[in-house]
């Protein structure tokens, strides 16, 4: 058994919970906020056997996009306001980031 946690961004989140309950998988979703744009994603966890991460992955895979995004970095802790000035960048975001966890136990009661 296993245990698949995909971190995804807001914006591919309800395409890729459609295709995961289109193919019969289910998931539990979880609001959750990015450390580096600090910007909102959506958390899946999702219980399977070891013969569906695949198949799993690929829905993710196909369900969830990269794309760039312009964003003006926070000001750093601790520094001086005046000598700080902050310069857009240009970021990929997006996609999914994916945990795949070995299942000791399951239990459903």
């Amino acid at each position: 058994m296993k245990m698949i946690v995909a971190v995804v961004q807001d914006k591919d989140s309800p395409r890729l919970a459609h295709n995961l309950i289109q193919a019969g998988i289910r998931a539990t979703k979880l609001a959750s906020t990015g450390g580096f744009l600090h910007a909102g994603n959506t958390t899946f966890i999702i219980g399977t056997s070891d013969d569906k991460v695949d198949e799993i992955q690929e829905i993710i895979r196909s369900s969830c996009r990269a794309r760039e995004q312009v964003v003006t970095p926070m000001s750093p802790m601790g520094s001086q306001l005046e000598s700080y000035i902050p310069y857009p960048v240009s970021v990929q975001v997006g996609g999914a980031t994916l945990f795949v966890l070995d299942v000791e136990q399951f239990l459903q009661f």
